[in-house]
């Protein structure tokens, strides 16, 4: 027998081999198959580095015991002290309301994305990580508040400010419709029927051409400022808010000025779920979550905290989905896929099911990752597979652990 940091990640290194080198060692040139080498091997090596990595980072973490706390435990801890929580608590919201001013365009069109992924993933973790209702279908919501937007501003004229509550409203009543038909269903089933919903909510924005365009989408206007308009040239009677102010123009004011928005709605919403969390509203949602029957036989009513945790997740992911049009000034179906759902799912598991800080950590790394990776464009979603699973290994829990108050009585 081989030492184990080596046989392990040896064995691994030849299962991935056996079933890559035919995916991604053969290629179709013409009726004839070409071998290429190069593609598996790669992946082979990443493999048993990976493993190799894995096997140590177990080692240095649960390693002999010397009576001394492990460097991870001495991290642990420090992270988890409330003179940290309150540090944390004033330099994040400055240094995000500053980081806009040091980012050019793309780096802010990333930072708004990061944020809008921050709030829906704050909303299903309302309805996943609390109340444990399993949402496949929470793009549905996402896209209700952005064609919301989009299609009040071409019918009825609507801007982005009154688009914003009327979004949230109207994605919180879809949550409510969706919520009547499943209060009786559990786990698989419900993540059949919500997984149909989100479909049925593409399907119609796809085909119903002459109300919602179909896939070509619906144009938004950006929005403005008591009627200041962050274009170079304004429509008639509007003022460009650069000519306002006596400034250059600059295409970034307008990325600057949606950040700003996103970041305090972002930071209300924050405030609102922490609350909620320790209210009896929150308390109730997790009782749900843990045993239905028991939630019920204590007279809570199942009906009203499964309507109101789906309700308030869609409101959320209403208000993410005016932003998201509100920044791209056009949406189509094919921004509101399944994958939208799932990536949106994988950040709530990794982030920590019912962990805030979890879960806004998650949210803001698997937005930029993929940002980062774009050099490697075809192995992306392959990269991104690996670090769920290295994750699921190393912290099945996620990236922090959601914490319960303990409640020790007096001594004596």
């Amino acid at each position: 027998m081989g030492h184990p940091l080596l046989t392990q990640p040896l064995l691994t290194a030849i299962l991935v081999l056996l079933l890559t080198a035919p995916v991604s060692g053969l290629v179709l040139d013409g009726y004839d198959f070409n071998l290429r080498w190069h593609p598996p091997l790669w992946l082979t090596l990443i493999a048993f580095c990976i493993h190799w990595m894995i096997l140590l980072f177990k080692r240095w973490r649960f390693g002999e015991k010397t009576g001394k706390p492990s460097p991870w435990t001495r991290i642990s801890s420090w992270g988890s002290r409330p003179s940290v929580h309150r540090l944390a608590f004033f330099v994040l919201p400055v240094v995000g309301l500053v980081l806009p001013f040091f980012l050019g365009k793309y780096g802010l069109t990333v930072a708004i994305l990061a944020l809008i992924y921050v709030l829906l993933a704050l909303g299903l973790n309302i309805v996943v990580g609390l109340a444990g209702l399993l949402d496949l279908g929470f793009v549905a919501f996402y896209a209700v508040g952005a064609y919301g937007y989009a299609l009040g501003h071409h019918y009825l004229g609507l801007g982005f400010w009154l688009s914003l509550p009327l979004g949230a409203l109207l994605a919180a009543c879809c949550g409510i419709v969706l919520g009547f038909p499943v209060l009786r269903m559990h786990g698989d089933y419900l993540a059949i029927v919500t997984l149909g919903f989100g479909e049925i909510i593409r399907l119609v924005l796809n085909n119903w051409m002459d109300f919602t365009g179909g896939p070509n989408g619906v144009r938004v206007d950006f929005p403005t400022f008591f009627g200041l308009e962050f274009s170079r040239h304004a429509k008639e009677g509007g003022i460009p808010i650069h000519e306002f102010l006596g400034i250059d123009y600059s295409s970034n004011t307008r990325n600057i000025f949606i950040y700003l928005v996103l970041f305090l709605v972002v930071l209300l919403i924050l405030a609102l779920v922490s609350r909620l969390k320790t209210m009896p509203l929150g308390r109730a949602w997790e009782a749900l979550r843990e045993d239905e029957i028991a939630c019920r036989s204590l007279g809570i009513n199942h009906v009203t905290v499964k309507l109101s945790a789906f309700a308030l997740g869609a409101m959320i992911g209403g208000i993410g989905g005016v932003f998201f049009a509100a920044s791209q000034g056009f949406v189509n179906p094919t921004s509101f896929t399944f994958f939208e759902s799932a990536l949106i799912l994988a950040i709530v598991v990794l982030g920590g099911l019912g962990s805030i800080p979890g879960v806004m950590i998650a949210a803001v790394v698997l937005t930029v990752l993929p940002e980062m990776l774009r050099d490697f464009s075809d192995y992306r979603i392959l990269v991104f597979g690996l670090a769920m699973v290295v994750m699921m290994i190393w912290r099945p829990q996620g990236l922090v652990r959601a914490r319960r108050p303990v409640f020790q009585g007096r001594k004596g």
